[in-house]
C-alpha cells in the first residue's frame, strides 16, 4: 500500500494511511506520534521538494504540511518549499521569491504543484525544535479531521527531450588500426 500512496520514494516514514498531516523534519531528531500520515528529512530545495510534493499529493487524505526545525543553511529547502506553496514557479521552473541556492522544479509539471497548492496547508513551524509544541500542532490539525482531497493525483516525473541525428555512416576511427595490446600501428590512408 505504501508504494501505491507514495509512488516517487525517497527518505521517508509512513505511518496511518488516512491520516490528514505529514511532517517534514528540518535539521531535527523528532519523531512524530504515529496519527500522520508520513514524516521525513527535507535536504534539497529542489529535487528534496519535488519528492514531497509528488508523494503528499499522491495521498488526497494529507492536508496538513507542517514544517518543522532548524533550516538547512545554503539551501534553506523548508522556505523554498513555504515560497513554493504560496508563489508557484516561473516559466523556467524557478520557485519564486525562494531563498534557496538552486531553486528549480524541474520533474513537476505545474498541475502537480497547483494540486499542491490546493491540497495542502502549510504549517510553518521553522525554527521551532520543541517536541511537545509541534506535537500540539500536529493534535489540532488531527482534530480538525479534514475530508479527503478527492482522487489521488500520481505526479509522472517529467522527461527531458532529446534528439540524436543518427544520418552519419561513418565510423569517427575508420582508418585507425589498434594491435591486439591497444597500441595504434596505422592512422589514416
Amino acid at each position: 500500500m505504501t508504494d501505491d500512496l507514495y509512488p516517487w520514494g525517497g527518505e521517508f516514514t509512513t505511518c496511518s494511511p488516512h491520516g490528514c498531516v505529514a511532517v517534514v523534519l528540518l535539521n531535527i531528531q523528532y519523531t512524530p506520534p504515529e496519527s500522520i500520515a508520513i514524516y521525513g528529512p527535507l535536504k534539497t530545495e529542489n529535487i528534496g521538494i519535488e519528492k514531497i510534493i509528488a508523494n503528499v499529493i499522491s495521498n488526497p487524505f494529507i492536508r496538513y504540511l507542517i514544517l518543522c526545525g532548524e533550516d538547512i543553511r545554503g539551501h534553506r529547502s523548508g522556505a523554498s518549499l513555504v515560497a513554493l506553496h504560496k508563489n508557484g514557479i516561473d516559466q523556467n521552473h524557478r520557485i519564486i521569491d525562494a531563498p534557496g541556492a538552486i531553486p528549480y522544479i524541474e520533474n513537476l509539471h505545474q498541475e502537480a504543484i497547483k494540486r499542491f497548492q490546493d491540497q495542502l496547508t502549510i504549517i510553518n513551524l521553522l525554527g521551532v525544535t520543541q517536541k511537545d509544541h509541534i506535537d500540539a500542532v500536529i493534535t489540532d490539525c488531527n482534530h480538525k479531521t479534514p475530508s479527503s482531497f478527492g482522487a489521488p493525483y500520481i505526479a509522472i516525473r517529467i522527461k527531458p527531450q532529446t534528439t540524436v541525428n543518427l544520418t552519419d555512416n561513418r565510423a569517427l576511427h575508420s582508418r585507425i588500426i589498434i594491435d591486439y595490446l591497444g597500441n595504434i600501428k596505422k592512422r589514416g590512408m
